[in-house]
């Protein structure tokens, strides 16, 4: 009984590696910009926990900061990490990090060297959301939003809600590493608060994607052109899509609720061809017509309209991406390398020549389920309204 008892004894010992919660800074967010003499800028937005007891205390009259950034500069990410370490008497932390900020000059330069780290550290997440901001990304940490208690929620906050495009770290290594080399985040920029002047008022929002080339940001794409994109990668979750029928007057609004793409690769005679198959479903919420939408008939109408508005999109889409900037962020060569191996062997070193020669043919299917609570347009007289 004895020997049991010191057996299990064994079981009850503490942590010998533990590091307790008073000992650590936590990251919220990191920025990484262009330095001088082939250097990088490090910025890390560290969450400064004593502020949470305040009570909402002000200062400068202002809400209280309840983050700090420090920054330092470095031969790569660990040197300047290795030198924030020196002027913060906590261990710093990154597994409580969300969001990483590449600057826009250092994303031209490229950023294969700075996603290893990433990738290599055990405490990033892999499911931590990236960005290339427009401008320095150091701004982006220092900004206190009105909203939120600090900026890196706002960011993180912003991809939770899908209503533009987001990127983790993993789903950034697979593009890196896939066929076609070729990668693309979302953007973010800071919109000036119109009440007070200065950087401390700014808010961050989402400002179109940036495109990669072997690592190496090309390019940038609009809203518009997101949303291209996102239709083409099966990645439309939350959106709006307003659109005019031929010989109608007026705009009507729609919330797709469900979408569906799929990509076909077809090779035929030695032609390549992409067949893309999309079927989307929505709900009417905003009926600008004086059209009675209840009528299949008239429903109809607006369902093609639907089809050839998110077919435009994509066309101006393709034709941004696929023939000017001739880079396949769409995972095209992913697609062919599934279904012809062989054949794809053989162009894989020169699909940057071939990408821009394959055929896209467009299949949309589009379906209006529910035409809202009114079954007639509000704000117009009954007598006015066509029912065919």
């Amino acid at each position: 009984m004895l020997v049991w008892i010191i057996m299990c004894s064994l079981l009850l010992s503490g942590c010998w590696d533990r590091i307790e919660v008073n000992d650590v800074a936590i990251v919220t967010a990191a920025a990484i910009d262009k330095a001088e003499n082939k250097e990088i800028e490090l910025s890390i937005q560290v969450f400064i926990p004593r502020t949470l007891g305040g009570g909402g205390a002000t200062q400068g009259g202002g809400l209280k900061s309840v983050t700090l950034v420090q920054t330092e500069k470095g031969a790569n990410i660990a040197d300047a990490m290795s030198k924030i370490q020196m002027k913060i008497p906590r261990m710093i932390f990154w597994g409580h990090c969300k969001v990483y900020i590449y600057g826009e000059e250092l994303a031209r330069e490229g950023i294969k060297e700075f996603v290893d780290y990433l990738a290599r550290h055990p405490e990033p997440r892999n499911r931590a959301f990236l960005y290339v901001s427009k401008g320095k990304a150091v701004d982006l940490l220092k900004v206190t939003p009105e909203l939120e208690r600090y900026s890196a929620v706002v960011v993180h906050e912003l991809s939770g809600l899908h209503v533009g495009m987001d990127v983790t770290l993993i789903q950034l290594l697979k593009m890196l590493m896939s066929s076609s080399k070729a990668a693309v985040l979302p953007m973010i920029n800071l919109q000036q608060s119109p009440e007070t002047k200065g950087p401390v008022t700014a808010i961050p929002y989402l400002y179109g994607s940036a495109v990669f080339k072997e690592g190496k940001m090309i390019g940038q794409l609009s809203e518009r052109d997101t949303r291209g994109v996102m239709w083409l990668r099966n990645e439309i979750s939350s959106t709006t899509v307003t659109v005019k029928a031929k010989n109608v007057k007026g705009f009507v609004s729609l919330n797709p609720l469900r979408e569906s793409t799929k990509l076909y690769p077809v090779i035929e005679n030695g032609k390549w061809k992409m067949v893309v198959k999309i079927e989307t479903e929505g709900d009417l919420i905003q009926n600008g017509t004086n059209l009675n939408l209840v009528n299949p008939s008239l429903m109809h109408i607006m369902q093609v309209a639907l089809g050839k508005d998110i077919e435009a999109r994509i066309q101006a889409t393709l034709q941004k991406v696929q023939h000017e900037m001739k880079v396949d962020i769409f995972g095209f060569a992913t697609q062919f390398h599934r279904k012809y191996p062989k054949e794809f062997a053989e162009v894989k070193d020169k699909w940057g020549e071939v990408f821009p020669t394959i055929a896209v043919d467009l299949k949309v299917t589009s379906h209006i389920r529910r035409p809202g609570l009114a079954t007639i347009p509000a704000g117009i007289p009954e007598s006015e309204v066509k029912e065919r």
